[in-house]
């Protein structure tokens, strides 16, 4: 399976964290990734993804809305497991769960979430630290992953705002 880890773009200030939305700069990034993103999995002959699972704070919701309208066909879905504070093994459970086969498995599976949790799932499912650069706002680590489980994948591409040309 294709893994797409994505940290939520840049988000402003509220009365609480959860109530946090996308500037208009993070808004920005994430259309533009969405686009070099597109063409980087159309490079490599990569599934589009097709799940995108997303913490159910504001600015990940919003994340997920502008990355489902690049990708029409993605189903959407929020879940507890990456909002701020999740841990690793919830989400190794999350993503072994939506893979099962006959479970309407993706091929691609794309997640927005926070950091650290993004970086730190890179590293664990890469098993070493530093491939990836730590994922800023609108951030994103593309892996091909056997199992949701420390060192089970292999780095595909990344790529950071504002060009999101690094790693691609």
């Amino acid at each position: 399976m294709i893994l797409t880890l994505l940290r939520h773009g840049e988000a402003g200030w509220a009365a609480s964290d959860r109530q946090r939305a996308l500037t208009a700069r993070g808004n920005d990034d994430i259309g533009f990734a969405c686009t070099r993103f597109h063409a980087a999995c159309g490079a490599r002959e990569l599934a589009m993804p097709d799940l995108i699972l997303h913490s159910p704070w504001l600015r990940t919701t919003q994340t997920a809305g502008i990355v489902a309208s690049a990708f029409s066909h993605a189903r959407v879905r929020a879940e507890q497991a990456l909002q701020p504070g999740g841990r690793e093994p919830a989400v190794d459970a999350l993503v072994n769960a939506v893979s099962q086969p006959g479970s309407d498995c993706p091929d691609h599976l794309l997640l927005v979430s926070h950091q650290p949790l993004v970086s730190r799932l890179v590293d664990r499912y890469l098993g070493q630290a530093g491939q990836v650069p730590p994922l800023s706002p609108g951030g994103l680590a593309t892996l091909e992953l056997e199992a949701a489980a420390p060192a089970c994948a292999r780095l595909l591409f990344w790529a950071l705002p504002p060009e999101y040309e690094a790693g691609i």
